[in-house]
């Protein structure tokens, strides 16, 4: 039997059937079950008509607010780039908290540069402790302590050679061929002897620390107030060796005028010329000079200057042996000047004088504490720096005896004062004008070599006494064009101008060149080269009085003031006798 149609069922019995569930009923006309014989197909699954929902209608959107006007400001630009740069600070810490802690890695980069910050904090500190060297000594050491025994000893002799060998024939000429060589040795060895004993006092006797200058060393080793009794000599011998340069330079100038003169002229000619002229030039340009700062820091004058220092000497050693050859026969006598060309009375102040030019000759004890200062360690400083000095006196010494002797040997009882200007030598010409023009150069960057520790001092001590006063500490820029603006001060600017002036002055008053250098070696010598430095070794290494090492030392010190008070005498005597005869800015030379 088939099933037509069922037009309606109540309930369907199906418990498998979701549709089964309690309360649920069909309604009427939904549910429609067909034959799968009938025409319209298959028995299909029953399934549920959909009911039919209208779609509701929207109501209409509101009309959308009128935006509010912005306007993009710097500030506001501002405030997005600081959000900006914070965030990406705030990542990279987050990126840089991942990974190993430790380890040099990017993500480390931090946190190892502290701890490495940390460690040499640790190390400068434990190096100060172990030194008694602060930071700033340390960074000095490490940048300028790279010095060694080759270059140690050039310095050395870079500072000994200079305008003092052109009076060491006129010095051997007035002691002779036996006692000339023996006092040149003697000082050479006393200038040795008391150089090691100096080089010992390099560091402090108890914390170790360095000396950078000579007068460190004193007021480190004894005391306050022979440092101000060193400090008052060393400044006055500097101010004296100005007015010693001031003389030589215009010396050379007249003798380059007068050797063209004599040149064109004949030899017998009268080519007498003033120095006054010169000497105002010479200061002129010193002013100039004195005022650039810092102008003997200046690191290609000293190789200047031992180039032309060098030069000059060379060029004299070798007309002396040239003069020596032309003679054929050796000058002098054994004993020096004969007393027919001069009295017995000025033979013995002569003498005494040679000794002060000798002294002058080999004084460099001021700048020994800087030059030790450039060496590098181990070895330890001073005994690198002893056998620097070795090697460096042994050289000058043997410089010092051939000018010397072959200028004797060349002139005999006639050695001029200067060996280039005293006319000796008339030709060739132009290599005598190369001689004196390189001694011209030379001075002129000495001068303020010895000059400017003088205008610091001064400068320095005015300005502690008078912090306020705008005359001393305040300074005016001037523009330089093409370079960074000059401060010009106005107490700098009369102070050193005056200093130059007075040395000028002093120089025309007393042109002597021989009697100066022998004034000048005798106050240097004993008490900066012999006095001072064996005092500070007696003091470091504490040696007991009357001991016979004390007693030795002060023997020493003692026959070098002896010395050193005959030369000051004979130096003296011969500034008076000059001064007899010579007429300020008149006399022709």
């Amino acid at each position: 039997m088939s099933l037509a149609s069922i037009q309606s069922i109540p309930t369907v019995p199906n418990s498998s059937s979701s549709l089964s569930k309690p309360g649920f009923r069909l309604k009427p006309g939904l549910l429609t079950i067909r034959s799968a014989q009938a025409a319209d197909g298959p028995l299909r699954r029953p399934s549920i008509a959909t009911p039919t929902v209208k779609p509701s209608v929207p109501p209409p959107p509101p009309p959308p607010a009128p935006a509010p006007e912005t306007t993009v400001t710097l500030e506001f630009q501002r405030q997005r780039a600081k959000e900006l740069q914070d965030y990406f600070k705030q990542k990279k810490l987050e990126e840089a908290n991942q990974g190993p802690f430790f380890g040099f890695i990017p993500k480390n980069e931090i946190s190892n540069g502290s701890r490495w910050a940390m460690f040499g904090f640790a190390v400068g500190m434990l190096t100060e402790y172990a030194t008694g060297s602060d930071f700033v000594d340390q960074v000095k050491i490490l940048l300028s302590n790279f010095g060694t025994l080759w270059t140690a000893s050039a310095h050395i002799i870079t500072a000994v050679i200079g305008s003092g060998v052109l009076a060491l024939a006129w010095a051997t000429a007035q002691l002779g061929w036996i006692a000339g060589p023996i006092v040149l040795f003697l000082f050479s060895f006393v200038t040795y002897y008391c150089s090691c004993l100096l080089a010992s006092c390099y560091r402090h006797p108890v914390t170790g620390k360095r000396n950078y200058t000579y007068m460190e060393a004193v007021r480190s080793n004894l005391g306050g107030f022979k440092f101000k009794i060193c400090g008052f000599i060393q400044y006055f011998n500097l101010a004296g060796t100005t007015i010693g340069y001031t003389i030589a330079a215009s010396i050379s100038m007249m003798a380059i005028k007068r050797a063209s003169c004599f040149h064109e002229k004949g030899h017998d000619s009268r080519c007498g010329v003033s120095g006054t002229p010169f000497m105002v030039m010479f200061g002129v340009v010193e002013i100039f000079l004195s005022q650039i700062p810092d102008f003997h820091e200046i690191s290609w004058l000293s190789i200047v200057a031992a180039v032309m220092s060098f030069t000059y000497s060379a060029i004299g050693l070798g007309l002396g042996i040239a003069k020596f050859a032309e003679n054929g026969k050796i000058k002098g006598s054994l004993s020096g000047i004969s007393v027919g060309e001069v009295t017995q009375t000025q033979k013995i102040w002569r003498s005494f004088q040679a000794f002060g030019a000798i002294a002058f000759a080999y004084a460099y004890s001021t700048v020994l504490i800087e030059i030790e200062d450039t060496i590098k360690s181990p070895p330890s400083e001073q005994e690198t720096m002893k056998k620097a000095t070795l090697i460096s006196v042994i050289t000058t010494s043997v410089f010092y005896m051939l000018c010397g002797c072959f200028g004797y040997a060349a002139f005999g009882d006639h050695a001029p004062g200067n060996l280039l200007t005293g006319f000796g030598f008339y030709e060739p010409f132009w290599l005598v004008d190369i001689a004196n023009i390189a001694i011209i150069v030379h001075l002129v960057g000495a001068y303020q070599v010895f000059a400017q520790p003088i205008f610091a001092f001064v400068e320095r001590t005015a300005a502690e006494y008078f912090p306020g006063n705008m005359f001393i500490t305040k300074e005016i820029q001037v523009p330089v064009p093409g370079y960074k603006p000059y401060k010009l001060n106005l107490f700098r600017l009369t102070w050193r101008s005056m200093f130059v002036c007075m040395t000028t002055l002093v120089a025309m008053l007393m042109p002597f060149f021989e009697d100066v250098v022998g004034i000048l070696g005798a106050i240097g010598f004993w008490p900066l080269t012999v006095y001072f430095p064996i005092e500070m070794y007696i003091s470091q290494k504490k040696i007991p009085k009357w001991s016979n090492k004390w007693i030795c030392l002060q023997t020493l010190s003692g026959a070098c003031l002896v010395i050193s008070v005959c030369a000051a005498a004979g130096s003296i005597a011969g500034v008076i006798k000059d001064l007899s005869v010579y007429k300020p800015f008149k006399t022709m030379h």
